[in-house]
């Protein structure tokens, strides 16, 4: 039976480190879809995929850093599920949680944007394209 047991803890682990951060992106595209429709099942996927790693990638940060900043904000959460009687790890997700999903938001618009930006230039090649980009950097440059 212990191996059993091992193995259930170890399961419950992978879930908590990996199952976190695919439902914070998950969450954060969900958000973005009251929005911003996508136009294609492509750009859905891109859009989707994107969040997800964006929310796994970074979101950790955010909250190391948030953590960091204001501690005292982890340990109330800590302190609240304690007086439900649950457990104190229950605490850090509902801080961690809308970090996370926060930290996926920008990249819905980033892929979005970028996704339409190549698909307006779908016809040209890697110069023209590459011109474009040029152009609209200018453009920034210019306004500031």
């Amino acid at each position: 039976m212990p191996a059993i047991e091992t193995t259930t803890a170890g399961g419950a682990a992978l879930i908590k480190i990996f199952g976190v951060p695919v439902l914070a992106g998950a969450a954060a595209t969900a958000l973005v879809f009251l929005f911003m429709w996508p136009r294609t099942l492509r750009e859905a996927f891109l859009r989707l995929t994107s969040t997800i790693a964006a929310s796994g990638i970074f979101g950790p940060f955010a909250v190391m850093a948030l953590h960091s900043w204001w501690p005292t904000l982890f340990d109330s959460a800590r302190s609240v599920t304690v007086l439900y009687g649950a457990d104190p790890a229950l605490g850090v997700l509902f801080i961690a949680g809308p970090v996370m999903v926060l930290a996926g938001l920008p990249a819905w618009w980033l892929i979005g944007g970028v996704i339409r930006w190549l698909d307006r230039r779908r016809d040209k090649d890697i110069g023209e394209i590459a011109h474009d980009a040029a152009e609209i950097v200018k453009d920034v440059r210019g306004a500031l």
